[in-house]
């Protein structure tokens, strides 16, 4: 039996960060599930999901133990129904510490069964943020030390009117 985890995100954009992330994942797991959630409630996403998935599908294209999916709604109740017991939850720095904590708490008091793993990026990824990173693109800034050539070019085709 495969031992798989699920990585889940909005991924508006997919960064260096994030997929460090996953290489951390993938040598505890055998599969990493990226979950990408449909827009959130709070902010409209930059990307439609079909293409945040698809940038993923071709960042990961030749890597076997990586699956692209969707879910939206609670991500536990998604983790339950595909059968997949653990969370994989990135961690940058002391910031991100107490919102994922209270986030795994609440996650195991709804399903018990599931355990969230938390990963620490790398060191020289810690204030790499997506937010952030669009609002460099946006003011004509320079993101491609941090994103994947895949999602480079997608931001650079929204950031010129696309």
């Amino acid at each position: 039996m495969k031992k798989a985890a699920i990585f889940p995100g909005t991924f508006d954009p997919f960064t260096l960060g994030h997929k460090s992330i996953v290489e951390a994942a993938l040598k505890l797991f055998d599969e990493v599930i990226i979950s990408v959630a449909t827009q959130h409630d709070r902010k409209k996403s930059l990307f439609t999901l079909a293409k945040r998935k698809a940038m993923l599908e071709t960042i990961f294209a030749s890597n076997k133990a990586v699956i692209v999916t969707s879910f939206s709604g609670l991500l536990v109740a998604h983790a339950k129904e595909i059968g997949v017991p653990i969370i994989i939850r990135g961690l940058r720095g002391c910031g991100d510490v107490e919102y994922e904590f209270n986030m795994a708490t609440i996650n195991q008091r709804l399903y018990p069964e599931i355990e969230t793993v938390f990963l620490k990026c790398q060191p020289n990824q810690t204030f790499i943020s997506a937010s952030l990173l669009k609002e460099i693109a946006f003011n004509g800034g320079d993101v491609s030390l941090f994103l994947d050539p895949v999602v480079v070019e997608a931001l650079s085709v929204k950031t010129q009117g696309g």
